[in-house]
Order: structure tokens, then C-alpha cells, then sequence
């Protein structure tokens, strides 16, 4: 019986232990939105890629430091602030045609499983973009890090890459291919700071 009790006692004083050990292993960490963007290139006319950007991007990691394949991220993507440097194409780009951003002023990704590969990481997850949410693959290179900021805070950097196929989310539908191409690159870059 005192076996019993002493080892009852012992598991009491171990589950804190474990359940800190447990908690270390992974950390939060947020995107720094001075260094962090969400960039895309698209064919026009099959001739040149125009390139754009849309507003902030607010990233929420939660880094496994035991297992990078444990790890989440989701982030959520301003859509209102597209910008490709000609103010009438970006408004075009707001309207019910392409992102409809009174209706859909945001985009989000949530991170459904991360594999190791090569010597960077690829990212399984659902994108939304004007209400239709499709599975992607990112292709990650990082983490970049861990450096101390001028905020005196731990960041990592990480950049990632995807293709989309626009019609698939309803942007630009009926437009031609050969006027505008239906591929858009995804590129983010991301500064993460931890929490």
C-alpha cells in the first residue's frame, strides 16, 4: 500500500515536469508586418508577368523546435490594399470581376501538415480568397534564424512560393488565358517575431 502511495506521489510531482517539457518545446511566434509581404506575378498577354502586392499580412506560427512537421501557421492577407503601381488596374482588381474586396476584403491560409524537403519545407494548406477555399502546397526556404531585432526580440525569416490557378477562386472568370494567364505565383515573405 505505502508502494502505491509513493508511487502516486511521484507520478503528482512529475505531471508538472512533463507538461513543462511539453510547453517548451513549442513557442508562438508573429509576423512582423514592416517586413513581411505577400507578392504575386501573373502573365499578360502572354507576353510579360506583372507583378503585384496586396496589403498586410498577419502570420500566427507555432513552432515545434522538437519537430518542425508539428508545426501550424495561419495567416490572414489584407486584399483591399492590392497594388500592381497602376491605380486603375488596382481598382479593377477590387471589383466583383477579380477579388470583389467589398464583399471579400480578406484572404487567409491555414497550415494543414509541414514535411521536410531537401534543405528547406513544404507546407500543405487551405487557401481562401473571395469566399472558395482550396488546398495548396507552399515551398518553403528557411527558417532564416533565430537573430535578436532591434527590438531585442528572437525573429525568423522564411520565404515561400505556390502556383494557383486564378479561375479556381472565381478571379478574372471567363477571361482568356491568353490575355490573362491563368497561373499566379504566391510569393510570401515573412518576419517572424517570437511572442
Amino acid at each position: 500500500m505505502k508502494l502505491a502511495i509513493i508511487a502516486s506521489a511521484v507520478l503528482v510531482m512529475a505531471a508538472p515536469i512533463a507538461m513543462a517539457q511539453t510547453s517548451a518545446q513549442t513557442s508562438t511566434w508573429k509576423s512582423d508586418p514592416a517586413h513581411s509581404e505577400v507578392d504575386f506575378a501573373i502573365k499578360h498577354m502572354a507576353l510579360s508577368n506583372v507583378h503585384g502586392r496586396f496589403g498586410t499580412v498577419d502570420a500566427t506560427l507555432v513552432w515545434d523546435e522538437q519537430d518542425v512537421t508539428k508545426s501550424t501557421v495561419s495567416a490572414t492577407i489584407d486584399v483591399t490594399g492590392v497594388d500592381t503601381g497602376v491605380p486603375n488596374r488596382d481598382t479593377d482588381l477590387k471589383s466583383a470581376r477579380f477579388f470583389d474586396t467589398a464583399n471579400n476584403p480578406k484572404a487567409t491560409f491555414t497550415s494543414t501538415s509541414v514535411t521536410k524537403s531537401g534543405s528547406g519545407l513544404q507546407m500543405n494548406g487551405n487557401l481562401t480568397i473571395k469566399g472558395v477555399t482550396k488546398p495548396v502546397v507552399l515551398d518553403v526556404d528557411g527558417p532564416t534564424g533565430p537573430l535578436t531585432g532591434m527590438n531585442k526580440k528572437p525573429h525568423l525569416g522564411f520565404s515561400a512560393t505556390t502556383t494557383v490557378h486564378r479561375e479556381d477562386f472565381g478571379i478574372g472568370a471567363g477571361m482568356p488565358a491568353a490575355m490573362l494567364g491563368d497561373d499566379v505565383k504566391i510569393t510570401i515573405e515573412l518576419d517572424l517575431v517570437k511572442q
